[in-house]
């Protein structure tokens, strides 16, 4: 039976990528990868909307999320976490583990986080050094409003907004230069159609300017270096070589179709799905700010998501995520990044269908289908 892979990380990654990371391996200290990592970086650039320097890091997303602490702030700082799911709190426990204080604005799962909630807590704490929070929340499916909360920062030289973009850059737009957003953060293993293992951090001048008097201990992910390195089309460590290569077949690929088309597919994908799925009575976890990087939808009363998740898996060889913590058994997870396409999502709904149909669940059979082929007819 074939294997489908419908996670929100990893994702599926096309043929064309994974012949690119077949080739022969070259040193990394030769111009002829030089020249591969200056298109990577440059191309990078275009996807993170900005100007200034991406630096490529040999890292999970995780890894970039600790270098955007660690190179910014120091022990005994204040910050703003925004959490309002699995990776939200992430950020607390990263702050924790360097000695960082961390104010916590708990928002509850498959809501965004409201701005006027955020500029009430900046009021009240005036030392808050940075706000850290998730463009696209992949345990819930929620997508944070940047662009708002961008503009409490991006006039004040005390304090930083940290993003991370990790299931959102490369799926729909998140402006690091026009918002004015001061460290994004992108992962491989998401919209850039790549194995896990490459990392993608951005900083404005004002965040490099918080990092020449942070005094948390960093080294392998010390950005300084990493940027300087960068300016020379190289990395200061042994960078994955193979994986860059796959990364410039990506940002080709993107380029050739069009930044606007790639995050247009994702939209249809998210729509397709979500109504698909709204049209048999199964709600969408994030209501009004839904992630189009992927599908979070709530498993019917009385049904357990595991078991939909494990019949999908042994029926149909559909591998799809399950909900975390307060959410397990509550909902099932659906990638539309990566290498996915309308007949990935035609055939995991027609899934579902078939499994609810041997719970006896009530529904008329292939509407989810035929309300999401209608949608999907419009790519």
């Amino acid at each position: 039976m074939k294997n489908y892979v419908l996670t929100p990380g990893p994702v599926p990654v096309p043929e064309f990528v994974m012949l690119e990371m077949a080739k022969p391996i070259i040193h990394h200290r030769t111009a002829e990868f030089e020249e591969i990592f200056h298109k990577a970086g440059q191309g990078l650039k275009k996807v993170f909307m900005t100007n200034e320097e991406v630096m490529i890091l040999a890292t999970s997303g995780t890894g970039a999320m600790d270098a955007a602490i660690s190179n910014t702030l120091n022990r005994g700082d204040t910050t703003l976490v925004i959490n309002g799911g699995k990776f939200g709190e992430r950020w607390g426990k990263i702050c924790k583990a360097y000695g960082v204080n961390f104010i916590e604005h708990i928002v509850e799962w498959g809501k965004a986080v409201e701005v006027k909630e955020i500029e009430e807590i900046l009021l009240k704490n005036k030392n808050i050094k940075a706000i850290l929070v998730q463009a696209s929340e992949t345990s819930t499916g929620v997508e944070h409003p940047i662009k708002e909360i961008a503009k409490l920062t991006n006039n004040r030289d005390d304090i930083i907004l940290v993003v991370d973009g990790i299931t959102a850059v490369g799926a729909f737009p998140v402006e690091f230069d026009k918002w004015g957003i001061d460290i994004l953060i992108g992962g491989s293993q998401k919209a850039f159609m790549l194995p896990p293992g490459l990392a993608f951090i951005s900083l404005s001048k004002k965040a490099w300017e918080f990092t020449k008097n942070s005094n948390l201990p960093k080294f392998y992910l010390d950005l300084n270096q990493a940027y300087k390195n960068s300016l020379k089309n190289t990395s200061p460590w042994t960078p994955a070589v193979n994986m860059v290569m796959g990364l410039n077949a990506v940002l080709e690929y993107f380029d050739k179709q069009g930044l606007e088309n790639v995050f247009r597919r994702h939209t249809i994908l998210s729509k397709a799905t979500t109504q698909g799925f709204e049209s048999i009575g199964l709600e969408n976890f994030a209501k009004g700010c839904t992630s189009t990087a992927l599908s979070v939808i709530k498993s019917p009363e009385g049904i357990d998501a595991g078991d939909i998740i494990k019949g999908l898996k042994e029926k149909y060889g559909m591998i799809v995520a399950g909900g975390q913590d307060q959410a397990k058994g509550k909902i099932f997870r659906i990638t539309h990044m990566g290498y996915v396409d309308k007949s990935d999502m035609i055939s995991v709904i027609a899934g579902v269908e078939g499994i609810l149909n041997e719970m006896n669940y009530p529904f008329d059979a292939g509407t989810g289908v035929s309300t999401a082929s209608k949608i999907l007819d419009t790519m």
